[in-house]
């Protein structure tokens, strides 16, 4: 269980080439276009907090998920005015329509139950889930491709959750899935 989950250094998380490759200022800039005054953030998978620090300097009150308890003093020490919590996709403990706006970068490969983390997103999501995954295809960047997740799959487990709109934006070396409800 947790196989594929990520564990290595924090530093790497918050490498500068690591962080160009992801476009993170890109993607904050589309996972927030189009949502209507989003002012709460769920960042699930959070690591160090990359995203959530580039979400909290949009203004954003954001809260912070991840299953490693080694990723959430990091993360704090990033994004002081966050609240970061031990936590697995799957099983969110926060009440329905608790964010206006539920974030997971590069995570979806690493969870056990797809369908789960994606209806539990849907649960707690009260605009919009965003999505960064790996593209499936070979990369030099990345989890091999036995890891990584066909945009199909994504999508079926999205209608499964009563999503009904996935836009889907095909960045240099990344995916990002916007699911608006």
């Amino acid at each position: 269980m947790h196989e594929k989950r990520y564990n290595r250094e924090i530093e790497r998380l918050r490498d500068p080439d690591r962080i160009e490759r992801m476009e993170v200022w890109r993607v904050v800039g589309l996972v927030l276009a189009g949502v209507n005054e989003p002012n709460t953030l769920l960042d699930i998978g959070t690591g160090s907090g990359l995203f959530a620090e580039q979400f909290a300097a949009k203004g954003l009150q954001v809260t912070g998920l991840d299953v490693n308890p080694d990723m959430i003093p990091a993360a704090q020490m990033f994004v002081p005015t966050a609240e970061f919590r031990i936590g697995v996709a799957e099983k969110l403990s926060f009440e329905d329509n608790a964010f206006d706006i539920v974030f997971m970068g590069l995570l979806l490969h690493e969870v056990d139950d797809l369908e789960k983390a994606i209806s539990e997103a849907s649960r707690v999501a009260k605009q919009r889930i965003a999505i960064l995954e790996w593209p499936y295809e070979v990369g030099e960047f990345g989890p091999p491709l036995e890891h990584r997740l066909a945009s199909e799959k994504i999508a079926t487990a999205a209608k499964l959750a009563g999503l009904k709109e996935l836009k889907q934006v095909k960045l240099k070396h990344l995916v990002l899935y916007l699911l608006d409800k």
